[in-house]
C-alpha cells in the first residue's frame, strides 16, 4: 500500500503537537485541510488513527508507528527548506576563487577566514595562477572569480573588472638591512646587494627588470628565485637580499616586524589588483557575498595604508 508522504507529515505534526489545529499551524496549513487528510488516511488504512472520545488526542499504536516515519520526513523537509533558504542568502554553497600566490597568501587567505566566521557553511576552494591561467579557468567555468593584478582588459574579453587596489610596488628587505642606515639612499646602491627574483610568470618579474633599467643597471645578482611567499620571506629574514613586492603585501606583514620597505619611491606599475568574473555567469549568492566581502576588506585596507603613510616613513 502506497501512502502519500505529505499525509504522513501532517499526521506526524498532529501527533507531535497534540492537536489538529496545532499541527496545522506547525505546517502552515488550514485546520480543515489537515482534518480531511486524517479522515482520508483512516479510510485508506481501514483503521482508526486516534482513540475515539479521548481528549487530548491519543494516537493508536499504528498511528504512533506511522507518525514516527512522518517525523523523519518532516525533519528532512525542514532541513531541505533551511538549506534552500541558507543558499538563497549566501550562507551556504561553494566559492571557487583563483589568484596570484603573493596576494592570496598575504591578504586573501585572511579575508576568507573572516568571511567564514559568519558563513561557516560556505566552502572556499582556492587555486593559484597568474592572469593568463586565471582567465582561461574563468572561461572554462573552473573558478567563479579571480583576484589578480591586471592591465586594462581588452574590449570583448567577456570578463568584468572590479578594481580593489591600485598597483604600487616597494623594495622589500629585512628590518636590519644595511641600506636602512643610509641617510640619503641612492638607487645605484641597491645594485650592490643580491636579489630575490619573483616567480616565473609573475608580473613582479617584469617590474623588477624595468626597475633595474631605471636604476641604470643591466644585470643583478639573483641569488634566489621561484619561491612561495613564505619561502621568500624566510630568505629575506636571513640575508641582506632585496626583492620587489606589492606595497599591500609588505604592509600586511608589518606587525611581524621582520620585513619592511626601503624608503625609496619607485615607479608604479600600470596595473591594478582586481576581481575578475565572467560577464555572462550566473553566480550563486555565496559568491556575490564573498565578492562584496573582499571589496569591503580592501576598502578598509586602502584607508589603513594611507593613514600609515601619513604617520610614518617606511624603513626609518
Amino acid at each position: 500500500m502506497m501512502i502519500d508522504e505529505r499525509h504522513l507529515i501532517q499526521l506526524a505534526a498532529v501527533v507531535k503537537t497534540g492537536g489538529v489545529t496545532e499541527g496545522a499551524a506547525l505546517l502552515g496549513l488550514a485546520q480543515p485541510a489537515v482534518s480531511r487528510t486524517l479522515s482520508m488516511l483512516e479510510m485508506r488504512l481501514g483503521e482508526p488513527l486516534f482513540i475515539k472520545g479521548r481528549r487530548p488526542l491519543q494516537p493508536t499504536p499504528l498511528c504512533l508507528s506511522l507518525s514516527e516515519q512522518g517525523l523523519v520526513m518532516l525533519a528532512a523537509s525542514r532541513k531541505a527548506s533551511d538549506l534552500v533558504e541558507s543558499f538563497r542568502v549566501g550562507k551556504s554553497g561553494v566559492v571557487r576563487v583563483g589568484g596570484t600566490p603573493f596576494f592570496m597568501d598575504a591578504l586573501i587567505a585572511g579575508l576568507c577566514a573572516e568571511f567564514q566566521v559568519t558563513r561557516p557553511d560556505v566552502r572556499i576552494d582556492q587555486t593559484y595562477g597568474y592572469f593568463p591561467d586565471l582567465r582561461a579557468a574563468l572561461k572554462a567555468d573552473q573558478i567563479d572569480l579571480a583576484i589578480c593584478p591586471i592591465d586594462i582588459l581588452d574590449e570583448g574579453s567577456g570578463l568584468e573588472f572590479q578594481q580593489i587596489l591600485p598597483g604600487r610596488n616597494v623594495i622589500a628587505c629585512r628590518v636590519t638591512h644595511p641600506l636602512l642606515l643610509k641617510r640619503r639612499l641612492q638607487p645605484s646602491q641597491l645594485l650592490d646587494y643580491p636579489w630575490v627574483a619573483p616567480p616565473p610568470g609573475s608580473p613582479l618579474l617584469a617590474d623588477l627588470r624595468a626597475l633595474l633599467l631605471s636604476f641604470g643597471g643591466t644585470e643583478i645578482k639573483v641569488r634566489y628565485s621561484g619561491g612561495s611567499l613564505m619561502s621568500v620571506l624566510n630568505y629575506l629574514k636571513a640575508a641582506d637580499a632585496l626583492t620587489v613586492m606589492p606595497h599591500s603585501v609588505v604592509f600586511a606583514l608589518r606587525k611581524e616586524k621582520s620585513i619592511t620597505a626601503l624608503p625609496l619611491t619607485i615607479p608604479h606599475p600600470e596595473r591594478a589588483l582586481a576581481i575578475l568574473t565572467r560577464a555572462d555567469s550566473v553566480r550563486s549568492p555565496a559568491v556575490d557575498q564573498f565578492v562584496q566581502h573582499i571589496r569591503s576588506g580592501f576598502e578598509s585596507l586602502r584607508h589603513l595604508i594611507k593613514r600609515h603613510e601619513e604617520a610614518v616613513v617606511w624603513g626609518r
